[in-house]
């Protein structure tokens, strides 16, 4: 995600970082390329034929309705995937407030908190489509660490594990009938938002509109030069130029948008949504938080 300072109006010219000017360059200098080509044919070869600019100002109306709903869509969802992993940082700090509130020896709180970081481990490495190489073994016992790990869902095996150690704290006395029932909500909780997030990174915008708004958007582009040759002249190219970048750069920071867990400039910082989380868990065992993740080159992760 790019975090940096509201920039100044002259600013705005020169920053590339953040923008998406690099995704779409390709397909500028394309039409830009096209244009040129069709207003040197119009002016020394022959007059092309004549598309009505009033039609191709209805059609660019229409097409920027379609990218603006599809925009907002894909918004929707990375706001939604943000508000789960909100979620599960407040989850987070409460589940340290409980285990305070309701176990009373630290070794206790210590392993039944390490499943909640083998959970946020996981999760994280699953939706962004990352190898489990590396968890942080030294919270769980060898074992259960393993079965985690072979699990076809390691953050849902994570959560099991944690709701079956806390049936032997209550089963050993360890653990009374409140603390054991709140602490099993809790655990519910982290499951919604794991099956929130689940759900958004399996289930894409349909494909089919995509496919139209894309088909549409080259058709437009490549139409637009003919109706430009001879109500403007050589400024065509410069107006391919600058519509080519408007829509194919909608679409570019739609596509970031809509898969909000990937590892993209525009995408959700899990990294550092993570490390916070993290950091909630190892305060309420009184231990020394990890340094937060801070942005590099304006883009944090």
């Amino acid at each position: 995600m790019i975090i940096r300072p509201q920039p100044k109006s002259w600013e705005l010219l020169f920053i590339h970082q953040g923008s998406i000017i690099g995704n779409v360059i390709g397909k500028i200098v394309f039409f830009t390329g096209f244009a040129i080509c069709l207003q040197l044919i119009h002016h020394f070869v022959q007059p092309l034929p004549d598309v009505s600019i009033t039609a191709m100002g209805v059609f660019g109306i229409a097409l920027s309705l379609f990218l603006g709903f599809r925009n907002n869509a894909a918004y929707d969802r990375w706001w939604e995937a943000r508000q789960l992993w909100g979620q599960i940082i407040a989850d987070s700090r409460a589940a340290g407030i409980e285990v305070n509130t309701y176990m009373s020896q630290a070794q206790v709180r210590r392993n039944w908190l390490g499943y909640l970081q083998m959970f946020l481990y996981c999760h994280r490495q699953q939706l962004r489509g990352e190898a489990l190489d590396s968890p942080p073994r030294d919270w769980c016992d060898a074992q259960a660490c393993e079965r985690m790990l072979s699990a076809a869902n390691p953050a849902a095996a994570a959560l099991q594990q944690a709701g079956e150690y806390l049936n032997r704290l209550h089963t050993d006395g360890d653990l009374d009938d409140f603390g054991r029932l709140t602490l099993a909500r809790r655990l519910g909780k982290f499951a919604y938002a794991q099956a929130g997030n689940e759900r958004i990174a399996s289930t894409p915008l349909p494909f089919v509109y995509s496919l139209l708004v894309r088909r549409t958007t080259y058709l437009y582009c490549l139409l637009l030069p003919f109706a430009l040759t001879g109500e403007v002249g050589w400024f065509s190219p410069l107006i391919a130029a600058v519509v080519a970048y408007v829509f194919f750069g909608l679409q570019a920071v739609t596509n970031e948008l809509e898969h909000p867990f990937a590892d993209v400039k525009n995408a959700l910082p899990l990294c550092a949504i993570t490390r916070t989380a993290e950091n909630a868990i190892l305060e309420a065992l009184g231990e020394p938080a990890r340094p937060a993740i801070e942005a590099r080159d304006f883009v944090l992760n």
